[in-house]
Formats: C-alpha cells, sequence, structure tokens
C-alpha cells in the first residue's frame, strides 16, 4: 500500500507539471486561456481528468498492474499567439519536456547522494519509479497521434484529409500501440533506453 501511495504521487506530480507546463508557456506566449481557466498551477486537483487520472489511482490501490492514464487538456487558443502555428508547438512541446527535465534533474541529484543512501531499497525504487515515469509520460505523450502532445508537432506538415483521419481513428490506434508487442516492446525498449543514459 505504501509503495502505490508513492507511485500515486509520483504518477500526480508527473502530470500537473506537464500540464502546468503547457498552460506556463501558452501564458508567456501571450494566451491567457488556461491561466483563465485555473490551470496556471501545480496544484494538481485542477488538472485531474474524473476517468484518465482517478481511475488508473483506484487500479494501482486495488493491485492492478492498470496504470495508463491521462489529465485534463489544457485549452488554449492558438490565435491569441503572435505565430500560431509555431506557438501550439512550443506550447505542445512543453508537456513533455518538463517530464524530461524532471527526470533528468533526479537521476543528476542522485550522482551527489551518497550510494549507501540510494542503495536502500525504498530509495532505490522511488527514485527509478520518479525517474521512469516522467520519461514514460514524455515518450507516449511524443507519439503523433490526436489526442497527444505529438500529434499537435506534426500537424503543420499533415493535410487537412490526413489530419481528421487522424483525429477520427487515434484513439483506437494508441490503443494497438499500447498492446501490440512490437509497438509496445519499442517504447519501453525506448524509455528503458533514455533510463540508462542519464542515470
Amino acid at each position: 500500500m505504501i509503495g502505490a501511495i508513492v507511485f500515486i504521487l509520483i504518477f500526480l506530480f508527473a502530470i500537473t507539471i506537464h500540464e502546468a507546463s503547457h498552460a506556463a508557456v501558452a501564458d508567456i506566449l501571450g494566451d491567457p486561456t488556461p491561466r483563465l481557466a485555473g490551470r496556471l498551477t501545480l496544484n494538481p486537483i485542477p488538472h485531474l481528468d474524473p476517468i484518465g487520472t482517478l481511475l488508473p489511482i483506484i487500479f494501482i490501490l486495488s493491485g492492478s498492474p492498470m496504470v495508463f492514464g491521462w489529465a485534463k487538456p489544457v485549452p488554449i487558443n492558438p490565435y491569441n499567439f503572435r505565430n500560431p502555428v509555431q506557438g501550439e508547438i512550443a506550447v505542445s512541446v512543453a508537456g513533455p519536456a518538463s517530464n524530461f527535465l524532471a527526470a533528468w534533474l533526479v537521476a543528476t541529484l542522485i550522482k551527489f547522494i551518497p550510494f549507501g543512501v540510494i542503495a536502500q531499497g525504498a530509495t532505490a525504487s522511488m527514485i527509478s519509479s520518479f525517474i521512469l515515469i516522467n520519461l514514460a509520460l514524455a515518450v507516449f505523450n511524443l507519439i503523433p497521434i490526436p489526442p497527444l502532445d505529438g500529434s499537435h508537432i506534426l500537424e503543420p506538415f499533415l493535410s487537412y484529409e490526413a489530419q481528421r483521419t487522424l483525429e477520427q481513428y487515434g484513439f483506437f490506434i494508441l490503443i494497438f500501440i499500447l498492446i501490440f508487442p512490437p509497438t509496445s516492446y519499442l517504447l519501453m525498449d525506448i524509455i528503458n533506453f533514455l533510463f540508462r543514459l542519464i542515470t
């Protein structure tokens, strides 16, 4: 139960910093929409999605391996940006970048902690979980399939018809990617590679 609670706290931190970064970059670039919606905050509550966030927490507490989840998307109005296309790409990149940065900072900080402290089971597990969850959230969100952040980065280079097709079938494509062994293993390989690289 303690391990599950720690996992949930890390999960909540990861999605909060992710969504707050979207909101912060949008605000910096001139769009007040996230701030007016109460999303420019590190308080996790405004970012929680009734299904995408709370349901995985219930699964974790019940001992289920189901940890797939999401937060409420941050609302933005790209027409408030000086350059709507570049602004939307910058906002989309901000979320995954914040998770990469959080993982890298923790991986860097542990190099200054005495080895005996890190080697303790609970501490090592907590640190590894923090790094892996943030890396997983970053990598997953960079998949160029709607509604993930990667789709907004790819969007300017696609035709209108291609965008609509991806939006229509995006959810099913994502499920396929997650359950189909070659693609799911590839995602895990990328996450594990990044983990080894920064640690």
